[in-house]
């Protein structure tokens, strides 16, 4: 199951949207995009490693897994990137350690993501600036006010709310301070999702989600970028990456959802897609070596993607470190050249930080990577 959650502002004309996902449990970026042509990846994985036949070539060096090819269309047209041997500081190895260190955005209190609403106003911009659909607020979004549902049927003032938003609306009218304008706003919002909530939402473009509960997030956030009710972020979750025995079992079934998904969001959206940036992003990437359960134990390095807003895709960014002995962490791990936050600073700042970057994540000193621009 994923787990959503939303950002709504009482803005609705601010059109970018930034959609986080996060894959929790370490998902393993060297079997998600292989270097085909580094000889260290198949000596360390004889019997798991994804054969230079059956992935898909993207740039003569690495292979898309055949299980993400619904991704090539967005890649082939120039809208998705992807990063490898990325990732934090942490080196623990630890799930929980790795994942609220990267969604704190350091040895910081309050989440980078509540950060950024903040630095861009969206965290003052009414109640409604933050909802998280799900059951609980992620540790990103911490700093940041935020309502939780489960779904926009959730989402309700009672069966007939019309007379209590009139009611509401005339008492509202009548203030003139930031008081009032977060009642409009949270009213005018209200107004939106009922009508969004009464009426059946078609996707465009024949796009077709499935049924699991990640492809339902990213439908619902489609039907609030789509519904103009000021959706500025979003965050989804998609768990269950950690694979220390029989990984195909394991991340098979996931990266078939996370790219049909994915895909399903892309078509649909359409030219939406141009002002909504999504970016997926994992706590750390899998150990080089394949272990003797058919699986590989907590690692360092791994990928992450970044599709739409703009982006400067159809190509892997990042130095790749190589996967000699000399080179690898610890007891035998991709490392950590492509910070997280060097990968999220370039997109923050087109969503809208300006120069509060520092703000976002403090203490860290920030290379951003070139997303919108030359190859980095």
């Amino acid at each position: 199951m994923g787990t959503t959650q939303t950002f709504i502002s009482g803005n609705r004309d601010k059109r970018r949207t930034l959609v986080v996902i996060f894959l929790r449990g370490g998902a393993d970026g060297l079997n998600m995009v292989a270097p085909l042509q580094d000889d260290g990846y198949y000596n360390a994985r004889p019997r798991i490693a994804i054969s230079r036949g059956a992935a898909i070539p993207l740039d003569g060096f690495y292979g898309l897994n055949p299980l993400l090819k619904d991704l090539l269309s967005a890649y082939q047209d120039g809208a998705l990137a992807i990063i490898h041997a990325a990732g934090s500081e942490d080196n623990t190895r630890s799930h929980f350690e790795a994942q609220d260190l990267m969604e704190h955005g350091g040895l910081v209190g309050g989440g980078w993501l509540g950060r950024f609403m903040r630095a861009h106003g969206a965290g003052t911009g009414g109640p409604l600036a933050a909802v998280a659909v799900g059951k609980a607020v992620p540790e990103s979004l911490r700093g940041a006010p935020a309502t939780v549902f489960q779904s926009l049927d959730d989402f309700s003032l009672g069966a007939d709310p019309q007379p209590l938003l009139k009611a509401l609306g005339e008492l509202y009218g009548a203030e003139k301070d930031k008081l009032g304008d977060a009642g409009r706003y949270t009213l005018e919002a209200a107004h939106r999702i009922a009508t969004l909530r009464t009426s059946l939402y078609q996707p465009a473009n024949g796009a077709r989600y499935g049924t699991d509960g990640f492809s339902q997030g990213l439908l619902q956030i489609a039907r609030l970028i789509k519904g103009r009710v000021g959706l500025e972020a979003a965050s989804l979750d998609l768990k269950g990456w950690d694979s220390h025995f029989g990984q195909s079992t394991v991340m098979d079934p996931l990266m078939t959802r996370l790219a049909k998904g994915l895909a399903a969001f892309y078509q649909d959206l359409g030219r939406e897609m141009e002002t909504t940036t999504v970016v997926i992003m994992t706590e750390f990437g899998r150990r080089l070596a394949e272990n003797s359960a058919f699986g590989t134990d907590h690692g360092r390095g791994s990928v992450m993607f970044v599709l739409g807003g703009g982006v400067k895709g159809g190509r892997v960014l990042g130095k790749w470190p190589g996967l000699s002995k000399e080179v690898l962490e610890g007891p035998g791990d991709v490392p950590v050249v492509n910070n997280y936050r060097n990968v999220l600073a370039p997109i923050l700042g087109r969503h809208g930080t300006g120069d509060s970057l520092g703000q976002v994540f403090p203490g860290f000193e920030l290379t951003p990577m070139e997303l919108y621009g030359a190859v980095a």
